[in-house]
């Protein structure tokens, strides 16, 4: 697992990245669906603020099946590194066994203002 001094000086260097030479922000969407110990350990609320701290919308929630699914949209290297984090990361005590990701797509604007929770 990375450290949070790691984490915060990749995002920091990310962020200065996107701000110098892009002439337009792309924007990603990628759909998720996380299976292992998922329910019962909070990983929608960690999900949810670690995509407020990343600056990325979307939604998360429990299925039937005892995973977790949503989908993120943001800019590319957020979203990337949203992604890691659900493949990789997750709440403290979940276990992750497999992040299968899918439609992932540049799109040209965001279809949600913020990031939520669905039930």
């Amino acid at each position: 697992m990375c450290s949070a001094a790691k984490l915060t000086i990749c995002f920091g260097l990310l962020l200065i990245m996107s701000k110098v030479g892009s002439v337009a922000a792309r924007f990603k969407s990628i759909d998720y669906e996380i299976s292992g110990r998922v329910q019962g350990v909070c990983f929608r609320m960690y999900t949810e603020d670690q995509a407020r701290k990343l600056g990325v919308v979307g939604w998360v929630r429990n299925t039937r099946r005892g995973t977790v699914e949503g989908q993120v949209q943001g800019k590319e290297e957020l979203v990337n590194l949203m992604k890691n984090w659900l493949s990789k990361v997750g709440s403290p005590s979940s276990r992750i066994d497999r992040a299968h990701f899918s439609n992932e797509k540049e799109i040209s604007k965001m279809d949600f203002s913020n990031f939520t929770t669905r039930y």
